[in-house]
């Protein structure tokens, strides 16, 4: 079945004659012979300020308003109860690789060893470690709602020196203007309300310090996609440069990023497909206002409700663990320069 395909960043061109003070356009090239979705990057050279707008591609994603089984706070944290055994294992090796999460991590300009950062969702500390290479671990806090995933990152000997503690993605225990660096990756995919999640990441940041936001990206093909929104949150790249714009970031930018195997297309959608980083441009809280929580995790669930979610989502979740199997196969065969 033909689907609609992504490519990566490095394709994207400028186009020339635009003069300071007018709109510059940045268009995305089409290759494989596939028609792909149109980038525009436009800036304003008076403010510096860069907005991408993303044309949506033909595939509908379900509505963020409509959670999946694994979306929910209560089903993730007994989804990583079991997970968090294998996870340095069995889903890094296949959708978040080091060489992955260093290439991520690039954006977020970890350019000083005293900066201030903080890991939402930071589970293991897979992606810490990352961070700990440019910034003092005693500056670093590595938040998760899984006691059981922080577990395994006290573990780890760089880690020692953070700060690791148990919180909430979308009611972070930080002050205002507390951090120079956010960072959260493979966790707005289980945000119950993802734009409350960056309007937190938007409020804890200092005025000039940037959020960098790792996540997945939709897939194109028809199985793929039913099961990305039978399992959690698999947005597409304009919604997360809307989610940011609305946070009230400036300089919005989205960088793809895959494993090996890679070849800029997104049919399969990657657990772990793009890095997108935002600067807070002024002191204070987001001007985004928004309602009650999404999730109430103190109401009470019905546990036959409960575990049938629970075990939909899981299911679901195991068609993943075999996608990158099934690929990584597949590049072994497909002649270089193809689509895969």
């Amino acid at each position: 079945m033909a689907s609609s395909m992504l490519i990566g960043a490095d394709n994207l061109t400028l186009l020339k004659g635009a003069s300071p003070n007018q709109l510059r356009f940045i268009r995305l090239q089409y290759s494989h012979r596939t028609h792909f979705p149109q980038i525009i990057t436009q800036t304003r050279a008076a403010t510096r300020t860069k907005t991408l707008v993303l044309k949506c591609s033909i595939s509908a994603a379900r509505p963020v308003s409509q959670p999946r089984f694994i979306q929910h706070k209560k089903e993730a944290f007994w989804f990583y109860r079991f997970l968090s055994i294998v996870y340095d294992h069995v889903i890094n090796p296949g959708h978040w690789t080091e060489d992955m999460r260093d290439d991520a991590l690039k954006p977020a300009d970890l350019s000083d060893r005293g900066l201030v950062v903080v890991d939402v969702g930071g589970g293991t500390g897979f992606t810490t470690l990352g961070i700990v290479k440019h910034v003092d671990a005693k500056n670093v806090t590595i938040l998760d709602q899984s006691p059981h995933q922080l577990a395994k990152a006290k573990e780890k000997e760089p880690l020692t020196d953070c700060r690791i503690i148990e919180g909430d993605a979308e009611d972070l225990p930080f002050d205002t203007d507390y951090a120079d660096r956010y960072v959260s990756a493979g966790s707005i995919e289980y945000w119950p309300d993802p734009q409350r999640g960056i309007r937190e990441a938007y409020r804890v940041l200092k005025l000039g310090g940037k959020a960098c936001l790792i996540g997945p990206v939709y897939p194109t093909f028809w199985l793929s996609r039913f099961f990305a929104d039978v399992w959690m949150l698999f947005p597409k790249e304009e919604e997360y440069i809307e989610w940011f714009e609305k946070a009230g970031f400036k300089d919005v930018q989205l960088k793809k990023i895959g494993p090996k195997w890679y070849r800029g297309v997104r049919r399969h959608g990657l657990i772990m497909g793009c890095s997108v980083t935002g600067v807070k441009p002024a002191s204070g809280d987001s001007p985004l206002q928004l309602g009650p929580k999404a999730e109430d995790v103190s109401e009470p669930v019905n546990p036959l409700v409960f575990l049938l979610r629970f075990l939909l989502g899981a299911t679901a979740g195991m068609y993943y663990v075999l996608v990158p199997i099934y690929m990584w196969l597949k590049d072994q065969f497909v002649p270089k320069g193809q689509p895969i």
